[in-house]
């Protein structure tokens, strides 16, 4: 679907949605104006990969961060030493975003928190006139999908989501070779991410320390049903579906958004599932092994296509992260970053079907690797996507990540869950905007 069509069907205007007069944005992002930075979640995440990004830029850009939301105490504690230590500035520390956001006193929003909340609070952020940088995953229900991308395009914010593989330079040089059809037709994809990591999304520690009345239960449940307060779902939500999808939601959504981007698919037209917990039975609801298999392709076209393999486990590391584009002539090894005719048509098999041999060159693509035994924080992709959205708020251009980059990766996510939660081959209904399993809409 060209990107007209999909914003005209999907971009309906919610009344409301945006008090922010272009008046007051121009007094508040003038050329020499600061723009003042809220943090919505002070998280693992923002302390030691978006902070560090953004304090690369922000002197030169005139940014500063003055205010952080958080409904933890202990995070609202730690959060505002760290920031005053590092930044030499007073911040403003709020029990929750009604409370940030009433102030008027924030143009811009940092939001990293639990994976099934950044759809809502993306719309929170945008309602109160802010642009915003949203982690990943965009959204984890499809009605939370659609409401965050209906009000941003009601509205004229700059919202980048935290799909940082967007504004590093080998993804980039990836794209223009498939695109400008050197290439060849896409065949398959194959993708992993492998950890040998038990305490990968522990913190049993964090979860022994916390008690009920230091946290908002309930708005930390937002729309989702209620259950009793849990420690463990509350620090290590991305064991617990429907907090996070886990593997889906983590770490698929990265590489599953390159096969969005290289080829203009908005999303699966199939998907099937099967996983498990194998190794870590610590009473975690999502899957620690889990492989995936998509049909791509043209939507109106069921004959032309390809596949896409997804596999990720936490109990054997072997192979780590692997990104490998196929094509008659070769692939394109994201691991490696490299183009070479690797398994591509020789004249021996093109001769006996009247063919000519098909390879790809020998040639490297410039740019750095994405490693699973790292924590991907201050990289040159996360530092080159934080200032790519601190320049596009100067600009007011579309930043390299957009809203759909996040509505079509979070498709993808939640077909995927859909197909391991109920075992059935999943489809998208384009006139609903829904995932079907089977027959049945998904929702939980």
């Amino acid at each position: 679907m060209k990107r007209r069509e999909f914003v005209k069907k999907t971009a309906v205007a919610t009344a409301g949605a945006m008090a922010f007069s272009a008046k007051s944005y121009a007094r508040i992002l003038g050329s020499n104006d600061r723009v003042r930075v809220g943090v919505v979640g002070f998280s693992d995440r923002f302390k030691n990969s978006l902070w560090p990004a953004f304090k690369n830029h922000n002197k030169e850009l005139n940014f500063e961060i003055v205010a952080l939301s958080d409904i933890w105490n202990r995070r609202r504690d730690e959060g505002k030493a760290f920031l005053e230590k590092e930044s030499g500035q007073t911040i403003a520390v709020f029990p929750n975003n009604d409370a940030l956001y009433s102030t008027k006193g924030v143009d811009a929003a940092f939001v990293s928190t639990a994976d099934f909340q950044h759809a809502l609070h993306l719309v929170e952020a945008v309602h109160a006139g802010c642009d915003v940088y949203t982690e990943k995953p965009f959204a984890e229900t499809m009605a939370d999908a659609r409401t965050a991308l209906k009000t941003v395009r009601a509205s004229d914010r700059i919202v980048q989501i935290g799909s940082q593989r967007r504004s590093g330079a080998n993804y980039h040089e990836a794209a223009k070779f498939i695109q400008s059809g050197e290439f060849g037709p896409i065949t398959m994809v194959e993708m992993s991410w492998n950890v040998n990591q038990p305490g990968r999304w522990r913190r049993p520690n964090l979860v022994k320390d916390l008690r009920e009345t230091d946290v908002d239960w309930k708005r930390f449940l937002l729309n989702r049903p209620f259950e009793s307060f849990d420690p463990r779902k509350y620090v290590e939500y991305r064991l617990f579906w429907p907090y996070s999808s886990g593997i889906p939601g983590q770490w698929m959504c990265h590489q599953i958004d390159t096969v969005h981007w290289f080829t203009g698919l908005p999303h699966p037209r199939s998907v099937v599932a099967n996983g498990g917990i194998y190794a870590w039975k610590d009473g975690r609801r999502n899957a620690d092994t889990l492989t995936v298999v998509m049909d791509y392709g043209p939507l109106d076209d069921p004959k032309t296509g390809f596949q896409v393999v997804y596999s990720s486990r936490f109990h054997n590391s072997a192979g780590g992260v692997k990104e490998i584009y196929y094509s008659n002539g070769g692939e394109l090894n994201l691991d490696k970053n490299t183009i070479s005719p690797n398994g591509g048509l020789r004249a021996a098999e093109a001769g006996e079907m009247g063919m000519k041999e098909n390879l790809l060159p020998e040639k490297s693509i410039e740019g750095p690797k994405t490693v699973s035994s790292a924590n991907t924080g201050d990289d040159p992709m996360t530092n080159a996507h934080v200032r790519n959205w601190m320049e596009c708020i100067r600009s007011r251009k579309e930043p390299n990540a957009p809203v759909e980059a996040g509505y079509h990766h979070a498709i993808a996510v939640i077909m995927t869950n859909a197909a391991y939660r109920t075992g059935e081959k999943v489809t998208f209904d384009e006139k609903k905007q829904e995932v079907m399993a089977g027959k049945k809409v998904f929702k939980y």
